[in-house]
């Protein structure tokens, strides 16, 4: 993505443009309105923390950027485009640019780890080649650090380790935004930090945007450049971390309470 250059004061100023543009957006299911009114902005190379309570859209509103659920109203625009006008194939071709990290990792469980990360790229049938696709599933590896594990089986893997592969799967087709649903949940503080840490180097290694949804206080001061909190439907609160941890606001500020 473009740039955008502005002069204030005679100094030209780089500003990042936006990969993801909400505005408005809503959602219900069977009547229980669950997005309200959500406004947000992923700028290029940002990380983005959304933090709220269980069970009020976290999810729901990171599936809507990929097509997986659609709202019933307002502007949902990624790369310039309005997700609902897309068709089939340009949404599939959106999908290749933005990977999705589940919070359950999805790895098939009768695949070795080479097929789970292979199964991407036979799937989007850019790349055929099989030297391309063995040194492409070799860097993805390398980049989470389990060039070993290339011939186990995911029930051979710890829950760090599933949780880096489904990194490296998704990582595998260089996508320009991730986005991470819980990437730590269930993990043990030492390998949650390690998977935060790879998330920050993942952002500096290749230059993505990523929205990543967490209840994990650690995650989010490593991973984030921006914080949202989201709060009956809205944004209820944005800042930095220390920003909003600091707030005289104790509503905001109860969020990152740990007793």
């Amino acid at each position: 993505m473009l740039k955008q250059k502005i002069n204030i004061n005679n100094d030209i100023v780089n500003t990042q443009e936006a990969v993801v543009q909400i505005e408005h957006l809503k959602k219900s299911f069977n009547g229980n309105s669950v997005l309200k009114d959500i406004n947000m902005i992923l700028s290029e190379g940002e990380n983005v923390v959304i933090l709220g309570k269980s069970g009020i859209g976290k999810s729901v509103l990171i599936k809507c950027i990929v097509g997986l659920i659609y709202p019933d109203s307002g502007s949902l625009k990624v790369f310039n485009k309005e997700i609902a006008e897309m068709n089939p194939r340009e949404l599939n071709t959106l999908r290749t640019k933005v990977g999705f990290i589940f919070q359950g990792n999805a790895l098939y469980d009768s695949m070795t780890v080479k097929e789970n990360l292979e199964f991407p790229l036979r799937r989007n049938k850019t790349i055929t080649d099989s030297h391309i696709i063995e040194g492409l599933i070799v860097e993805a590896l390398e980049n989470v650090g389990l060039v070993d594990a290339i011939d186990k089986m995911p029930s051979e893997l710890s829950g760090g380790m599933k949780k880096r592969i489904g990194l490296a799967r998704t990582l595998i087709l260089k996508p320009d935004i991730i986005l991470y649903d819980e990437p730590t949940t269930g993990l043990d503080p030492l390998t949650s930090r390690e998977i935060s840490s790879l998330i920050l180097n993942i952002q500096g290694k290749y230059k993505t945007s990523s929205i990543i949804i967490s209840h994990d206080l650690n995650c989010a001061k490593i991973t984030s450049n921006r914080m949202l909190i989201l709060h009956e439907g809205v944004i209820r609160a944005e800042g930095k971390f220390d920003e909003l941890k600091n707030s005289t606001d104790e509503w905001i500020s109860s969020y990152f309470k740990t007793d």
